[in-house]
């Protein structure tokens, strides 16, 4: 679609192209009738602010109206009060069909976005290493009605890390936050940690080999250049002399988007999440990537510290510490991977299946779990007519647990309804009645292995909220 060349004529500033995301998300993209003038979207939306530009896509040979339209805001948080208050509604008196009003997509994202999107409502903030949850609320709370407050802490010490995400409800609220705190706080948008990718479950499924083989060649090497930003890169560095985690700190010269990011970092298996953190005081590229093992982490620094992307830009890799102990890690590494080989070998031969057993005899009541993870004890199930707040969409490799050690697992979050299995399919779902069991559930499984195999924990689409979503149109 070409913007530029869509432009409807309009007074005041216009902003150029390298200006049409600055701030961040102050776009918005309108699907409206094709017989709209630009004067109709101006009066209509100036009530929300400064508009600097409008855009009216039109046909190249014709010029008539596409039924689509931009308008550019000066600030964020008045494009995201745009779309909050007139998606659905209609512009006059005479029309009779509502328009629809998203955040238009950045030159480096994929698509638009919506009320409902995470991407809006999440902000990621540096804080005192003395702040608790409540201390962070009660300073961005002016800004709007606040979802969860969350601290980032030390995994061994329990210590904050002097980082946090606060969820606002609304898009506008978050916007605001980010416009009118101080800038101490130096407040972005945070990434989805979970964004596997945009569509169901169901696209989950046919996608899974895809994303794992279907990307073209992604990074390029070529001979090292000397630049004085990394002009201390050695790969035959020393290991000892470092933290050694599963995490990685991924640093660019230029900006890159999260596919970019996981394009680079998918090369070496075992990657399990990648975030990309914006900063709207830089140019810099900033990014969180991590792996499954320390394996795949080590693996990644030494072979793509350096690399050449784009070609002339190379980006710098470092371990970031999260505290724990190298020597610990690696022989967890070395357990999970036997663990998950003895695992697959049984599976695979059923007769066999019987004999395996983790930490306790075969005329145990309990099914027995073996995991790094702290489990809450066990709590009872939920009434089975209980109300479904909250399905939980489970992704098993290499193959599915047994449904009395995922019961046994899930249930311990409380308020769990039921967990079932998907026939021929390594998924399964856990219905909960309570949003927070499902969460928690989340947050403390995802990633993790138990007795050999590895889960991914994601919200599922509720069959019944289906229709009520609204229809995307990209």
């Amino acid at each position: 679609m070409d913007e530029a060349g869509s432009c409807a004529s309009g007074g005041g500033f216009r902003p150029g192209v390298d200006s049409l995301d600055e701030p961040p998300n102050s776009r918005i993209f309108l699907v409206i009738s094709k017989y709209t003038p630009e004067s109709v979207l101006r009066e209509r939306f100036s009530p929300f602010g400064e508009i600097q530009d409008i855009w009216v896509v039109r046909d190249k040979h014709t010029k008539e109206s596409k039924g689509i339209a931009f308008v550019k805001f000066a600030r964020s948080s008045q494009a995201c009060r745009a779309m909050e208050e007139m998606h659905g509604r209609c512009l006059g008196p005479n029309d009779t069909k509502p328009i629809k009003v998203f955040i238009a997509q950045s030159r480096s994202s994929g698509s638009h976005r919506d009320v409902e999107d995470e991407e809006l409502t999440r902000i990621f903030v540096m804080i005192p290493k003395s702040y608790t949850e409540e201390d962070l609320r009660e300073k961005f709370k002016v800004y709007g009605d606040i979802e969860y407050c969350s601290i980032i802490k030390n995994k061994v010490t329990g210590e904050s890390k002097g980082l946090g995400y606060v969820r606002y409800l609304k898009p506008s609220q978050a916007a605001q936050a980010i416009e009118n705190c101080d800038r101490s706080f130096r407040a972005i948008l945070a990434e989805p940690k979970n964004k596997a990718s945009e569509s169901s479950e169901q696209d989950y499924y046919n996608n899974m080999r895809q994303e794992t083989l279907g990307h073209e060649p992604r990074v390029n090497m070529f001979p090292f250049e000397q630049q004085s930003e990394f002009s201390n890169f050695d790969k035959n560095d020393n290991r000892g002399q470092e933290a050694i985690s599963k995490r990685l700190s991924v640093v660019s010269r230029v900006p890159f988007t999260e596919e970019q990011l996981f394009s680079i970092f998918d090369i070496v298996p075992g990657l399990e999440y990648c975030e990309v953190q914006r900063d709207p005081y830089s140019n810099y590229g900033h990014g969180v990537v991590q792996y499954f093992n320390v394996a795949s982490a080590i693996y990644a620094k030494y072979k793509l510290h350096g690399f050449q992307y784009p070609p002339g830009n190379r980006i710098g890799v470092s371990f970031i510490d999260d505290g724990s102990n190298a020597t610990d890690l690696l022989r967890k590494m070395a357990t999970q991977m036997v663990a998950a080989q003895l695992a697959s070998m049984v599976w695979n031969n059923p007769t066999q299946q019987q004999f395996l057993q983790f930490g306790g005899s075969s005329g145990s009541q309990l099914p027995q779990i073996q995991t790094d993870v702290v489990l809450p004890p066990c709590k009872k199930k939920a009434p089975p007519e209980t109300p479904v707040k909250e399905r939980l969409f489970i992704v098993f490799n290499p193959h599915p647990l047994p449904l009395d050690v995922l019961e046994d697992i899930f249930c311990r979050f409380g308020n769990l309804i039921e967990v079932y299995l998907v026939s021929g399919k390594n998924v399964g779902y856990a219905k909960y009645a309570d949003r927070i069991s499902a969460n928690d559930a989340i947050s403390t499984l995802h990633g993790k292995i138990l007795n050999g195999v590895r889960l991914k924990v994601m919200l599922a689409d509720s069959p019944r909220e289906e229709s009520n979503k609204r229809q995307r149109t990209y």
